[in-house]
């Protein structure tokens, strides 16, 4: 096969919203950092809503950007917890997909903890082959033909080989 043909996990990105800055926040950051052995970064509201008590450029959740080995190793762990089963409605059209893991305590090595509670997290994983800088680079942009782009069928071609993924 062409190399350049060959699909590759590009970067996976873990968030876990809280809805609101202070301790859950603290917490939320602990325990994302303990599962992927990052320091995660802050994500703060776009807008002012309210009715949930969220002001505009508040903190309310967290994230971390996994690449390379770091990336496939955490996405062979979290689609183990889902028993490497996912669904067919999670891919979009450029065969990146997003899925959620309801508690933190299926990772391993966590344990519950009523001080800490439990959390989610949303898991979104950006699949690509190589070649895909030429179309974001700042100097000398480029477009690449429509082969190179990964889509859905390819991507779930890509899960069922690498991965042994069924999506149904």
């Amino acid at each position: 096969m062409n190399s350049m043909r060959e699909i590759t996990v590009e970067k996976v990105v873990v968030h876990m919203g809280v809805g609101e800055s202070g301790e859950k926040l603290v917490k939320a950051e602990e325990i994302l950092k303990s599962i992927t052995g990052q320091k995660p970064v802050r994500s703060v509201a776009k807008h002012t809503v309210p009715a949930w008590g969220v002001r505009k450029g508040a903190p309310i959740g967290c994230k971390v950007t996994l690449r390379g080995e770091t990336a496939v190793k955490f996405l062979e762990t979290s689609l183990g917890i889902l028993n490497k089963r996912i669904s067919e409605n999670l891919f979009d059209k450029r065969g990146n997909f997003s899925f959620g893991i309801e508690e933190h305590t299926d990772y391993p090595g966590m344990s519950y903890d009523p001080q800490i509670g439990i959390y989610g997290m949303d898991i979104n994983v950006v699949l690509a082959r190589k070649g895909i800088r030429i179309v974001r680079r700042f100097t000398e942009r480029r477009a690449i033909p429509q082969k190179q782009v990964v889509n859905t069928a390819d991507a779930k071609q890509y899960l069922k080989s690498s991965y042994d993924v069924e999506v149904q």
